[in-house]
């Protein structure tokens, strides 16, 4: 069996325009079975959600796959450090702040994690008002969990 990376299936889905049912089957089945296994995989799948237009179900399997893997996959297991929270945010914010699936990851690993930096908390709230208020956007501030 030939294994497919998350970097060619995001290369396919940016020249196909778009993430299919069909694409997000083989996404679960043959790319990431076992769920996401490094950030740099997590960093790309954000960036496609922004980058093509993505159905609910790309975006529940999105949420649900990040947020198993940052507060169960990484260390210290459960727990969300400032380290990680800089990185989540870096990702999530991206140039021109984060999506409303980004920001729905963001409160789902605050809710999660038995407990997480201080700063991701503060980052989750601030991105979900970024999402809600089109007042907010025009600052362009972004805390990036510093």
């Amino acid at each position: 069996m030939i294994q497919i990376s998350v970097e060619q299936f995001c290369n396919h889905a940016v020249s196909a325009g778009e993430i299919s049912a069909e694409d997000l089957l083989v996404l679960k089945r043959e790319v990431i079975p076992d769920g996401l296994t490094r950030r740099e995989e997590v960093d790309l799948l954000v960036a496609l959600e922004r980058a093509v237009p993505s159905s609910e179900d790309f975006a529940d399997f999105l949420v649900a796959t990040v947020v198993d893997y940052v507060v169960w996959g990484e260390r210290s297991t459960g727990y969300v450090d400032r380290e990680t929270a800089t990185w989540l945010a870096a990702t999530f914010t991206g140039r021109t702040g984060p999506s409303p699936v980004a920001a729905r990851i963001a409160q789902e690993i605050v809710r999660e994690a038995q407990g997480s930096a201080e700063s991701l908390t503060a980052f989750a709230l601030e991105a979900n008002r970024w999402i809600r208020e089109p007042a907010a956007r025009s600052r362009r501030h972004f805390a990036l969990a510093a």
